[in-house]
C-alpha cells in the first residue's frame, strides 16, 4: 500500500498552484544515455512495490503496463526512509513537478535499461494515457452487495500441503516393535478329538481348577525403572463466580437554592486593609514555609526509632512501603513505559527514567516522527520534568558515568550507543533542590507560567553499521581501575577513569566500546584546563563537543559471540553482570602517585583530550575476573569468558560458555549482584527467581516455587543482607527474607500499581531515609519510603562482616593450633610431667 501519510491541505493547494506550464529541471547525465530524455529508468525493490501497490506480473503487467502514484506519496516515502528509499534520486523532480499525479510504467523487457520508468513531463504521460487509456491501473471501485454475496457462496479450495519436516517428528513418537513374537502352541488330548461336547452352566467355586486368575506381582529379581513418561496437561482459566445486590430505597426529588454573597467595592477595600488580615498573613507563609520543609505531622517518636528496641516491630513500624511522591507527565509518558531507571550519584532526590513504545503495530503504518526521550524528574517539582535528553531512537538501558555523572551512555532500540553530556544543565538541576526555591515560586497558581524543560541533545551515536543488530538491552560502564585491549585482555588504566563501555543486544552479540580519541594527542596542561574551561561555559543551547570525535563513526572496540554449548546456533543475551575482581576482593589496583596524575584528578575528566594507549606500553593485570553472568531470551543463565582464543589459523574467536542452565524457561529481566556478597547473584524471569554463587557449577543454589505470576524484576535490599524485592505483573512486590523462610516471601505488597512493574531501584539519601523507586507499564514513577523493619539488619546478618578466604581461615586455623600447642607445653612442664629443657613442637 502507498504511505498512508499525507501532506497538509495548505501545502496541497500551494502545490497545486504551479500549473502545468513550469518547465521541470532535469538531473544533469553523467553519460549520454539511450533512453528518452522525457522517463527517468529506476530499479524498484519488492518492498517498494508493494508498499505502492506496483508488484511486478501481478498489479502491473506487460499487458497493463501503467500506474499512476501520487505526487504527496512519493515525498512522504523520500522523507520518511531518506536515502533508503528508492525514489530519493529524483527528489527534486518529484518536487518540481506540476501534477498530483506522477504516470509510473512497468518495462517488462527492460527497453530502458531498469524494469520501471517514471514519466518526466504531464505531455508524454498524457499521451501514453490517450493510447492505452484502459492499461492505467487505478483504484479498485468499491464492491457491490452481489458481488460480495458471490464471493461469499464460493467453497474455498485447500493449498497445496507443504512439508515443513512434522512428519518426522511423527515417526519418531510413533511405536515399532523392536523384538519378535512371542509363539505360544495350544493342544488337547488325542481321545477328546471329535467327541460330542455339551456346554452347561456352573460356579467357580464348585470345582477344583475351574478358574484361574493371573494377577500382576512385584518380581523379587527383576524391575523396571521408568526413565521417561510422556503426559498432556491442559490449563484452564480458574472461574469464580460472584454477585453483588444494592438495597433500593424509595427516591424522591429534592431541589436547592442558593445564592451567592457579593461583598461589594467599600467592604472589599476595608478587608483588604483590615490589621488582623495584615497581622495573619505572616503567620500564613511562615507555617506554609515550615510545612515545606519538613512534615510537621510525622509521629517523633516513629522518627527517633527510640521503641524499635523496646517493643515489638508490630507496635511501632509500619509493616508496608509508604508512598513518598509520584512523577507523570501526559505530554511525554502517554502511550509510553518505562524500561530504565537511575538515581542521579551525587544530586538529591532526582531520579532519571527511560520512555519507550508500548505499542509496536506503528511500525508498519509509517507514523509521524515520534520523540524519544530520557526525563530527568526531581523531589522538589513533581508535577514538572526538570530536564530532557533527547534521544534518535527509544532507550531501553542508561547508565551515568561512575568517574564523572554529567555522563550518560544509553542503548537504543535501533542498536546505536548514544553518549549525553550535561554539564552545562547540572547548575539547573541543583537550583531544583528545595532551598534553592522561593515561597513565591512554590505557591505560583498563574496557569499561563508553563515550565518547560530544556532538552539536550546527545553529544555522539555511534556507526549504525557496526552497531547492535537489535535493541540494546543492557549497558555497563567498566571500572576506571582497568580496561581491556582488542582481545579482552585487561590491562591497566593510566587514566584511572572510566573510558570503556559494555552493551548486550537479542541479536548474540556482546560489544566493548571505548569513548576515548583513537589519534595521539599530545597537549600541555595548561592548554587542557582551557579546554575545561571551554567545556563548562557551554550555553544550554549549544551541544558539547565532549565526544565529537566519536559521532556517527563510533565503532566498538571488539565483540563477543556467544555459541551455544552442546548444539548449533548462538545464544540470545538479553542481560549481563560481571565482578571484575576476585582474588584478594580488591575494590581497585593501585598506582604509583605522580604528579601529573594529582594535577589532573583536580579536575573534572575531559572526554576529549583522552587517548588510548599502546597495549604494548600497558601492564596486563592478571587478578582481573574477566567472566560474564549472561541472561537470555530463553530464560538461560550463561556463564562464559570474554577473552578472544586463537584458532589454530591464529583468528581470534570466541570461546564456547562454560556453564548453561535454563531454569526460569523464559525471558531474563534482571541479573544483580548482591551489594554485600560479590559472588552471590540474583536472577528473575519467567515465573520464578534463583540465586546464584559465582564457582558452584552444578546449578543456583536456591530456586523460588513457581508462582502464577511472571516476575517481571527483581532487585537487592541495600541494608540487608538477607532481603531482596520481586515485582510482579500485577503491580504487587514479594518481600524475600531468607533469614525467616525461604519457602515464600515474608511479606506481599499489594496494590503497589494497578499494571506491571517494570523496574525497582533502591536508594538511600540518609541513614534515617530509605526510598525504593517503582515504575510501571504505564510511564508513572513511585517513589516509596522503606519502613525500618525492611531498613534496619536483625543480629543473624553481619554485612559488615568481610568474607575471608580459604587461605586466610586455613592460617587462622593454623595459628589457633600453634597456640593451643604451647598452651599444652606450659601445663605439661607445670605439672613436671615434661622437662624445662624440653624443646616445642615445630609445624
Amino acid at each position: 500500500m502507498p504511505p498512508r501519510k499525507t501532506r497538509s491541505a495548505k501545502s496541497s493547494a500551494a502545490r497545486k498552484g504551479t500549473g502545468k506550464g513550469k518547465k521541470i529541471e532535469l538531473p544533469t547525465p553523467v553519460e549520454k544515455s539511450d533512453h528518452p530524455e522525457d522517463i527517468f529508468p529506476m530499479v524498484l525493490t519488492s518492498a517498494t512495490q508493494e508498499l505502492f501497490d506496483c508488484r511486478a506480473d501481478e498489479d502491473v503487467t506487460g499487458e497493463n503496463p501503467y500506474k499512476l502514484l501520487k505526487k504527496d506519496n512519493i515525498l512522504q516515502d523520500i522523507k520518511i526512509r531518506a536515502a533508503v528509499s528508492d525514489f530519493s534520486p529524483v527528489k527534486k523532480i518529484v518536487v518540481d513537478y506540476p501534477e498530483d499525479e506522477i504516470l509510473l510504467v512497468y518495462d517488462k523487457d527492460f527497453t530502458s535499461g531498469q524494469n520501471f520508468y517514471l514519466v518526466l513531463t504531464p505531455q508524454t504521460k498524457d499521451s501514453l494515457l490517450k493510447c492505452n487509456p484502459l492499461d492505467v491501473v487505478q483504484p479498485p471501485e468499491p464492491e457491490t452487495p452481489d458481488v460480495f454475496q458471490n464471493e461469499a457462496n464460493k467453497s474455498r479450495e485447500p493449498k497445496q500441503w507443504i512439508s515443513l519436516g512434522s512428519e518426522k517428528e511423527i515417526d519418531e513418537e510413533s511405536v515399532i516393535e523392536t523384538r519378535g513374537k512371542l509363539l505360544y502352541k495350544c493342544s488337547r488330548v488325542r481321545k477328546k478329538f471329535g467327541a460330542p461336547v455339551s456346554f452347561s452352566d456352573r460356579n467357580t467355586t464348585d470345582a477344583n481348577d475351574g478358574y484361574l486368575a493371573c494377577t500382576s506381582y512385584q518380581h523379587s529379581s527383576f524391575s523396571i525403572k521408568q526413565m521417561q513418561k510422556d503426559c498432556m496437561i491442559q490449563a484452564v482459566p480458574r472461574l469464580q463466580s460472584s454477585s453483588a445486590q444494592t438495597q433500593w430505597k424509595y427516591q424522591k426529588n429534592i431541589s436547592t437554592q442558593y445564592k451567592a454573597r457579593e461583598l461589594n467595592n467599600e467592604e472589599t477595600e476595608n478587608t483588604l486593609l483590615a490589621e488582623s488580615l495584615k497581622s495573619a498573613l505572616p503567620r500564613v507563609l511562615h507555617a506554609l514555609q515550615q510545612e515545606e520543609i519538613m512534615n510537621v505531622f510525622s509521629d517523633d517518636w516513629k522518627a527517633l526509632g527510640a521503641g524499635a528496641e523496646a517493643v515489638g516491630w508490630s507496635e511501632t513500624v509500619s509493616e508496608g512501603l509508604m508512598l513518598y511522591q509520584g512523577f507523570t507527565d501526559q505530554k511525554y509518558t502517554k502511550d509510553k513505559k518505562i524500561s530504565s531507571i537511575n538515581w542521579h550519584p551525587t544530586i538529591y532526590g532526582v531520579i532519571a527514567v527511560a520512555l519507550t513504545e508500548k505499542k509496536e503495530e506503528w511500525l508498519n503504518e509509517l507514523p509521524d516522527v515520534r520523540h524519544s526521550f530520557i526525563v530527568f524528574y526531581s523531589f522538589s517539582d513533581f508535577s514538572n520534568p526538570q530536564l530532557l535528553l533527547e534521544c534518535p531512537d527509544d532507550i531501553f538501558a542508561f547508565e551515568f558515568c561512575p568517574s564523572d555523572p554529567n555522563i550518560i551512555v544509553g542503548g537504543c532500540k535501533n542498536g546505536q550507543v548514544v553518549l549525553w553530556d550535561i554539564s552545562a544543565h547540572i547548575t539547573h538541576l541543583q537550583g531544583s533542590q528545595p532551598s534553592g526555591k522561593n515561597i513565591s515560586d512554590m505557591f505560583d497558581l498563574d496557569d499561563n507560567n508553563k515550565n518547560t524543560p530544556p532538552v539536550i541533545r546527545y553529544c555522539a551515536v555511534s556507526s549504525i553499521e557496526s552497531s547492535h543488530k537489535a535493541r540494546i538491552t543492557d549497558v555497563k560502564w567498566l571500572p576506571p581501575t582497568f580496561e581491556v585491549t582488542r582481545s579482552g585482555i585487561p590491562v591497566e588504566n593510566k587514566s584511572n577513569i572510566c573510558v570503556q563501555i559494555v552493551t548486550c543486544s537479542p541479536d548474540c552479540t556482546v560489544l566493548f566500546w571505548d569513548v576515548r580519541v583513537m589519534r595521539l594527542l599530545s597537549q600541555s596542561t595548561s592548554e587542557r584546563r582551557q579546554n575545561v574551561a571551554q567545556k563548562t561555559q557551554l550555553t544550554p543551547y549549544s551541544v558539547p563537543e565532549t565526544f565529537k570525535h566519536l559521532d556517527t563513526t563510533w565503532k566498538p572496540l571488539f565483540r563477543v559471540s556467544l555459541p551455544k554449548i552442546d548444539a548449533s546456533g548462538e545464544y540470545a543475551p538479553l542481560k549481563f553482570n560481571f565482578e571484575p575482581y576476585t582474588c584478594n576482593g580488591n575494590a581497585g589496583i593501585k598506582t604509583e602517585d605522580t604528579g601529573e596524575e594529582d594535577e589532573s584528578s583536580e579536575f573534572i575528566p575531559d572526554y576529549s583530550q583522552l587517548r588510548v594507549h599502546s597495549a604494548k606500553t600497558l601492564t596486563a593485570l592478571e587478578d582481573v575476573n574477566t567472566k560474564l553472568y549472561i541472561g537470555t531470551e530463553d530464560g538461560e543463565i550463561v556463564y562464559t569468558d570474554w577473552k578472544l582464543c586463537k584458532d589454530d589459523s591464529g583468528q581470534l574467536h570466541s570461546a564456547k560458555p562454560l556453564h548453561c542452565v535454563n531454569i526460569h524457561h523464559w525471558v531474563v529481566n534482571t541479573i544483580q549482584r548482591s551489594p554485600f556478597f560479590k559472588d552471590v547473584i540474583l536472577t528473575t524471569g519467567g515465573w520464578n527467581f534463583a540465586i546464584w554463587k559465582e564457582g558452584v557449577m552444578d546449578g543456583p543454589i536456591m530456586v523460588s516455587p513457581s508462582s502464577e505470576l511472571l516476575c517481571t524484576v527483581g532487585c537487592w535490599s541495600l541494608t540487608r543482607p538477607a532481603v531482596f524485592f520481586i515485582g510482579k505483573e500485577n503491580g504487587s512486590i514479594d518481600v524475600w527474607n531468607l533469614v525467616k523462610q525461604t519457602s515464600e516471601p515474608s511479606q506481599v505488597l499489594t496494590h503497589i500499581t494497578t499494571t506491571k512493574i517494570t523496574c525497582i531501584s533502591p536508594w538511600i539519601s540518609s541513614p534515617k531515609q530509605h526510598f525504593l523507586a517503582v515504575t510501571d507499564d504505564l510511564g508513572m514513577v513511585r517513589v516509596f519510603k522503606i519502613p525500618k523493619k525492611l531498613c534496619i539488619p536483625s543480629k543473624s546478618e553481619e554485612p559488615d562482616k568481610p568474607v575471608k578466604s580459604l587461605q586466610e581461615n586455613k592460617e587462622k586455623d593454623l595459628k589457633e593450633y600453634r597456640e593451643y600447642l604451647a598452651l599444652e607445653e606450659s601445663i605439661l612442664q607445670g605439672m613436671g610431667l615434661r622437662p624445662a629443657t624440653a624443646i616445642t613442637h615445630e609445624t
